[in-house]
């Protein structure tokens, strides 16, 4: 392994920073895919494509981050093996991650074309929306092969400590993606039709270019055809630690669905609102959410190697910068929502409901600078497991009751139902600080190299 991807030697601040860093990029252009689409349809179409493409989208993004995490097990078994100096059985890792995840990206292919419809009536997809909502996800259902291979590839770059390669690619496919929306929504007038298909295809483009880097990357350990094959063992281990992950993602992501749900019964401005503010919220959650993969890759190698120490240094460097960040961010999104909801939106009822919502997200943002370490840490050392429950625990009995109650006001108050989320992310800091204290118990005096998962 390169000098530059090993983060179990030296300063602790600047690597984790230039491994952040690119990580944060990569996920900022990831999130203007879809910030994109609603941009460019909020101004060449009309209110419906707006709330088809947010419900769309939000349904779209939720299988997306099933994926992302359950791909998370390849970048952590990686990072471990890695950091135990067991490199060389990255080849097979990684052959039996492309077999398992192959196998996942055509299952997706065939179920959401078909579940498109009930999908968005589940969702409550307003009456004026539901064909286009139904649309998107269909369109971008049949690409789920390069969605899925794209963030499998990404999460083998983490692993070794490469945040550089992804950034390059996606980079690339966002600059597709935005071509793609202006030529088929500007020009063409194709409305959520073309949102989709812009996204499908800067997708496909990502895949393409990630598989040729892939390719003439020098990876510390060999790779040929014999390791793609399902290594029952690895496969154990990868789903191991990934399963939790995306199980508690896929349920919070529920989660924020049925939120979605319980707005779009309000009719069609405070669900487009929402889908505004939700779309405005993507950016400003980007960096906790790069610091969470960053620690999850940072920690991961110097767990293996052991240096249980110098993991919980690691997170405390994060928290602080994270958390100077998270300031700036709740001033802007609590005092100038209405700006940033304006991006999104050349309607005023719904930039007002937007700006209002957002401001429950503002207090939020103090919040996650601590959760999203927190998660990316545990995470980095393999209690999945936890990170799973609190997830779980905070989404089902605070986010969606608040959420449920604060709807049934006269009138309502679209800050209120965003209260839900702040009031959900207290109870899972909590629950992470208990747990830090157990982890120090089980590892503090430990060499690191003790059975994950916990």
């Amino acid at each position: 392994m390169g000098r530059e991807n090993d983060f179990t030697r030296g300063r602790i601040l600047l690597p984790l920073l230039r491994f952040m860093l690119p990580v944060f990029l990569a996920m900022l252009l990831q999130a203007m895919y879809g910030a994109v689409d609603l941009l460019i349809v909020g101004q060449f179409a009309q209110s419906l494509d707006v709330s088809a493409v947010s419900t769309g989208s939000q349904m779209m993004m939720t299988i997306t981050h099933l994926v992302t995490s359950f791909a998370m097990g390849t970048t952590i078994l990686l990072g471990q093996r890695i950091g135990e100096g067991r490199g060389r059985e990255g080849g097979g890792v990684v052959g039996s991650s492309i077999c398992l995840f192959g196998l996942i990206a055509l299952v997706f292919t065939v179920l959401l074309p078909l579940l498109a419809g009930p999908l968005s009536a589940v969702m409550n997809a307003p009456a004026e929306a539901f064909e286009a909502t139904a649309s998107y996800i269909r369109i971008c259902g049949l690409g789920s092969v390069f969605i899925i291979a794209y963030n499998l590839i990404g999460s083998i770059f983490r692993g070794i400590g490469d945040a550089r390669t992804p950034l390059i690619t996606v980079l690339i496919a966002c600059v597709c993606n935005v071509a793609g929306d202006l030529l088929l929504v500007a020009v063409f007038h194709l409305g959520t039709a073309g949102a989709a298909i812009a996204t499908v295809a800067a997708q496909a483009v990502s895949v393409v270019i990630s598989l040729l880097l892939l390719r003439r990357r020098a990876l510390p350990f060999d790779f040929s055809s014999a390791d793609l094959r399902f290594d029952w063992g690895v496969i154990r281990r990868v789903s191991a630690l990934g399963l939790p992950i995306a199980l508690q993602d896929l349920l919070v992501g529920i989660s924020f669905l049925v939120l979605l749900a319980i707005v779009n019964n309000l009719g069609l401005t405070p669900s487009a609102g929402v889908g505004v503010a939700e779309r405005v919220c993507g950016f400003i959650m980007l960096i906790p959410s790069a610091f969470m993969q960053a620690m999850a890759a940072f920690v991961a190698q110097n767990f293996g190697a052991g240096q249980y120490g110098r993991a919980k240094r690691a997170l405390g460097c994060a928290i602080g910068v994270s958390a100077l960040i998270a300031v700036l961010m709740f001033a802007l999104s609590f005092w100038r929502g209405d700006l940033l909801s304006g991006i999104f939106s050349k309607d005023a009822a719904v930039i007002e409901a937007s700006a209002d919502y957002l401001k429950a997200y503002a207090i939020d943002c103090l919040l996650t600078c601590f959760l999203f370490c927190f998660i990316g840490f545990f995470n980095g050392v393999g209690m999945t497991r936890f990170v799973m429950v609190q997830g779980i625990v905070g989404a089902f009995l605070i986010r969606i009751p608040v959420a449920f109650l604060m709807s049934r006001e006269v009138p309502v108050s679209m800050f209120h139902i965003g209260l839900a989320t702040p009031c959900s992310t207290v109870l899972q800091v909590l629950l992470c600080l208990i747990w830090f204290r157990v982890a120090n118990r089980r590892y503090g005096g430990s060499s690191g190299k003790l059975s994950a998962g916990a």
